[in-house]
């Protein structure tokens, strides 16, 4: 959990509140899994297990769709989860997630890592001195119904908040960890099958995955060396052979950022489509890895809609207060802006006005992602 008293250093995507209005409104996490779904189709598992990744958990609305279905169609398969993620609220409600999911798939090892991108697949930091600060759990689940579970998860969560603090990076201002951590659970009556899939911290490098999952995994404003420099290419580097990494980002070409350029006519927060991002990665990852193969995909095959959730009452005309606030608040969520200029604009109400004329205009809200794939041969 992120607390400062430093409005300056206060970001706009870390908004808890802002964050919570936006995936309860918009369904762009279901959309998301089912496009993971469908790039995953042809996805092979190799013993010992199904390794997955999800580069950016949240709050597990879209890993445990996807592990949903790959439970669907690998329902006897181990599979080993890891999902990385340095907010302690998000972890904490993705782990009330999961009873269930260890219920239905008993072959499951979760790991939750709050480690950097270039950390996280292989759980072990580069630097000696926060590998000797490394705080490692293991949590063996006993029992056999989801209420065992919960109540077992429950009771570690006040180590989890402990171990989840974060501070303020003085390079770049983004959140970082105190200390590196990982929580590793799984259950006790399956441990003998899960043996070779559970990671052990002296593991040590040279873990790999069957699937990557990165959606929304970096600020929009970044440059293209930066995203694909601190989180891609470390993703891309983790792909098993026959694994593939599905990148999702937003695209702005929707009716959100019409009423953002409305308010802010020069705003141009997505400057790293995905043709840029994969010509990017591939100049980075050199003659190093010449078994990764780049797919960028045609417009009708790569871009997707997710829309904001509107009442039967909420027509042209009847449109509430509470739902012109709800589609204001996803416009700048999704396009990342910032409280400072939050702050100015709100003060004269124009906003509401813009954004009432939007959901007019369209019938509702919608936006645009796009998505494209790294796969290693």
């Amino acid at each position: 959990m992120i607390t400062t008293s430093n409005s300056s250093s206060f970001r706009f995507f870390d908004n808890r509140e802002k964050y919570l209005l936006f995936v309860t409104t918009c369904n762009e996490k279901q959309v998301i899994a089912e496009r993971v779904a469908m790039d995953t189709m042809h996805l092979e598992p190799k013993q010992p297990a199904l390794r997955i990744f999800d580069a950016g958990m949240g709050d597990a609305s879209v890993l445990t769709r996807v592990m949903m279905n790959l439970h669907h169609r690998f329902p006897t398969v181990p599979m080993l989860v890891v999902g990385k993620e340095i907010s302690y609220e998000d972890v904490r409600i993705s782990l009330e997630k999961m009873p269930d999911r260890l219920m239905e798939h008993p072959l499951t090892a979760l790991v939750v890592t709050n480690m950097f991108y270039s950390e996280a697949p292989q759980l072990m930091p580069r630097l000696r001195r926060n590998r000797e600060r490394l705080n490692w759990m293991e949590v063996a689940l006993e029992g056999s119904t989801s209420y065992d579970f919960h109540e077992q998860i429950k009771e570690i969560e006040p180590q989890v908040r402990g171990w989840w603090k974060t501070k303020i990076s003085e390079r770049s201002g983004n959140p970082i960890y105190d200390a590196p951590s990982a929580l590793v659970i799984y259950r006790k009556d399956h441990e003998w099958p899960l043996t070779p899939v559970i990671p052990r911290w002296h593991d040590g490098p040279g873990r790999e995955y069957d699937l990557v999952i990165a959606a929304q995994p970096f600020r929009a404003r970044q440059s293209a060396g930066a995203k694909v420099r601190n989180v891609l290419a470390p993703l891309a580097r983790s792909l098993a052979s026959g694994g593939l990494m599905v990148v999702i980002q937003s695209t702005g070409k929707d009716p959100g950022m019409e009423i953002i350029r409305r308010i802010w006519p020069g705003e141009r927060p997505f400057r790293t489509p995905r043709v840029t991002l994969l010509r990017e990665l591939q100049a980075q990852m050199g003659e190093s890895r010449p078994d990764l193969r780049y797919v960028s995909y045609v417009d009708s095959r790569a871009e997707f809609r997710y829309f904001m959730h509107l009442s039967d009452s909420g027509g042209a005309g009847a449109i509430g207060t509470s739902t012109i606030l709800a589609a204001w608040n996803a416009a700048v969520y999704v396009a990342q802006i910032e409280d400072e200029r939050l702050d100015e604009v709100m003060r004269d109400g124009r906003y509401l006005d813009v954004t009432a004329q939007a959901l007019q205009k369209y019938g509702g809200l919608w936006f645009t992602d796009e998505s494209f794939i790294v796969t290693r041969v």
